[in-house]
């Protein structure tokens, strides 16, 4: 039997008493997920992020190893829940406006000391002094524009995020910071997300692997230098806690920067198909959810009940989920992952009867946890635990 097929008989065996959908995690993949992070990342810390788990029980799994701590939230409603529920260093990764939420942090000690904002505009603080409920001060990170710029800026590759490019632009809104009563700052952030996020090894396309792959070296020495600039220019400001970077494809090459004083990751726990194909790591598929069987309409066909969970980001066939187990089984051309039901092409499907339950991986980590209420944690061939996620727990943060 091989190894695929072994895992479908355990899943199965696990879930033989639940009605699908039904999603799981296989704890020993997640695990081992785990180990194979703090490996990458050579001894310094590992800031979990959260948008890629949402369940709080898993949170907890992960921090309670050597390896990790803190997280990376992804909204402030998100992390005032978080700071509320015992977790104790959180940094907010995006910049919000949520004037409730700010009201909340400036008002309370515990929340103000647990929580770390982000910011890359003073009109960002300016929004925060706005609503000031209390005289608590603000813990705020800074983030560095990773972008690789190329032919004079006419070409750039990576995520539009912040923008603050330059060493001068972040010691300037450092100094502005320093000089504002209310604010301290703590940190200094930089996503590379076309290094971390864009697999490197992309099957059947020996050309564009390369040119990924040399885009990215060139990218990392590029942002290694002018990171380290960055952050030596902050320094003579103030004196920071710490200098996050990294994500999942990249903690092995971030970790080496001298700069950088902890790594982010997330999608490597559970390990989503968009991070298949690097030439760096690979991972163990450790999140699936399961469809049942619900029609059989002609040789070498199969329906499942809906299944179209499409992940967030530009359009493509690389944001859908993928049958994964039994191995062999495709979408129709046609159709393609649907709503209410999903037709599978393969040799496969003639082995498989109504009620029987199709695997799938989704496309990215935790956005997976938006389509169920709890999360089924496996062991071998037992579950052994039903956990929430965030939707199951009532919280709802995009």
């Amino acid at each position: 039997m091989s190894a695929a097929a072994a895992d479908r008989a355990r899943y199965d065996r696990a879930t033989a008493h639940l009605e699908a959908p039904v999603a799981i995690v296989d704890l020993g993949a997640f695990d081992d997920n785990a180990r194979d992070l703090v490996r990458r990342a050579g001894g310094k810390p590992i800031r979990v992020a959260s948008k890629s788990v949402r369940c709080r029980a898993l949170l907890e799994r992960v921090l309670a190893r050597d390896g990790f701590a803190g997280i990376m939230s992804f909204t402030l409603p998100e992390s005032l829940w978080l700071a509320r529920e015992g977790f104790d260093d959180v940094l907010l990764a995006y910049p919000s406006a949520d004037r409730d939420g700010f009201a909340t942090l400036t008002g309370d000690p515990k929340l103000a000391g647990a929580v770390t904002v982000m910011v890359d505009d003073l009109s960002q603080l300016d929004l925060i002094d706005s609503v000031r409920a209390g005289t608590e001060e603000v813990r705020v990170c800074l983030e560095l524009d990773t972008s690789l710029r190329m032919l004079g800026g006419r070409v750039r590759v990576g995520a539009l995020r912040s923008p603050l490019r330059e060493p001068e632009q972040l010691a300037a809104l450092a100094r502005a910071i320093a000089d504002r009563p209310g604010f301290r700052l703590v940190g200094l952030m930089a996503y590379e997300g076309h290094v971390a996020g864009v697999g490197d090894a992309v099957p059947g396309s020996p050309l564009r692997s390369r040119a990924i792959r040399l885009m990215q070296s060139v990218a990392r020495r590029e942002l290694a230098a002018r990171r380290a600039a960055a952050v030596r220019a902050v320094r003579a400001v103030a004196d920071l806690e710490f200098v996050n970077g990294g994500g999942t494809g990249s903690v092995q090459h971030t970790a080496a920067e001298d700069a950088v004083t902890e790594i982010a990751a997330g999608s490597g726990l559970y390990q989503p198909r968009l991070f298949d194909h690097y030439t760096s790591f690979r991972g163990r598929p450790a999140a699936l959810f399961a469809q049942p069987v619900v029609r059989r309409p002609g040789v070498g066909v199969v329906t499942v009940l809906g299944g179209g969970y499409p992940a967030s980001g530009a359009a493509g066939r690389d944001r859908l989920p993928v049958p994964y187990l039994p191995e062999g089984l495709g979408y129709d051309s046609m159709e393609g992952p649907g709503e209410v039901q999903t037709p599978l092409l393969g040799t496969a499907a003639d082995d498989l009867l109504i009620g029987d339950k199709v695997w799938f991986r989704h496309a990215k980590a935790g956005e997976l946890c938006e389509r169920f209420d709890t999360l089924r944690l496996v062991e071998e061939d037992r579950v052994v635990a039903e956990v929430p996620t965030y939707r199951g727990e009532g919280r709802t943060f995009l």
